[in-house]
């Protein structure tokens, strides 16, 4: 079982792919920080300075300006792919690896798809405008 997000970027992808690789750029749409530069075979530590929080992530395969693949805890595999187009991308990301037999599969597909279209948007933002989005989005509690 897997999710898929896409969003078109009016930038080249190359612009694209160091925005996520570079520890310094990543904090202007996503984590608030990564500990390294993204290669291939490496664990990256991305940390969540508003939340206290941090996780480390395991990127298993890297083509350069194209795609990024990186496992999650719980084994999920997240793909981020970087299709170019006359001046723009395509950034596509596809999280694989939900338990279809769980009872929670819709509730974690919808919070998962939630989680990627707002950093795409962040993305976004932060390419064609320059603004930084994230850290913006308050969940709500269902209780």
């Amino acid at each position: 079982m897997n999710n898929l997000s896409q969003m078109r970027i009016q930038k080249p992808a190359n612009d694209i792919f160091e925005a996520f690789v570079n520890p310094e750029e990543i904090g202007n749409f996503w984590f608030s920080s990564s500990s390294e530069r993204w290669e291939e075979g490496k664990t990256i530590t991305l940390r969540y300075e508003e939340y206290d929080a941090q996780g480390d992530i395991d990127i298993t395969e890297i083509q350069e300006n194209k795609k990024i693949v990186f496992e999650l805890p719980g084994d999920h595999k997240v793909t981020i792919k970087f299709v170019q187009e006359e001046g723009s991308t395509i950034v596509e990301v596809k999280e694989e690896g939900f338990d279809e037999n769980s009872d929670d599969l819709i509730p974690q597909l919808l919070d998962n798809k939630e989680g990627w279209v707002y950093m795409l948007t962040c993305l976004k933002g932060y390419m064609e405008y320059g603004v930084n989005l994230r850290a913006s989005l308050v969940k709500c509690d269902t209780n």
